[in-house]
């Protein structure tokens, strides 16, 4: 059983709200849960209005599916126009 964990920071700019920031993040969080059926949640810089650290978890067999899923997720989050910034991203299995 492998457990894949990507942590993404995120910069929402043009925020000027922390209820706006939120707006958006659940946006993006309603979206990736739809779209790949993985747990997803804004685990850092709650009181932050343009920041915002977003966490998702996947749970696979196959590592390389676990990744390449954690890869997609990190690219429909980047492409996407959510109104964000993807400022970096960290994956790791285990």
């Amino acid at each position: 059983m492998v457990i894949g964990v990507c942590t993404l920071e995120l910069q929402v700019p043009g925020c000027s709200s922390l209820k706006e920031k939120r707006r958006v993040i659940r946006s993006v969080v309603r979206r990736v849960q739809n779209q790949y059926n993985v747990s997803i949640a804004e685990v850092g810089h709650q009181d932050s209005w343009q920041l915002a650290t977003v966490a998702v978890a996947c749970v696979s067999n196959d590592a390389g599916y676990a990744h390449g899923l954690l890869e997609r997720i990190v690219g429909f989050i980047d492409s996407r126009h959510f109104d964000l910034v993807l400022l970096d991203y960290e994956t790791e299995l285990i």
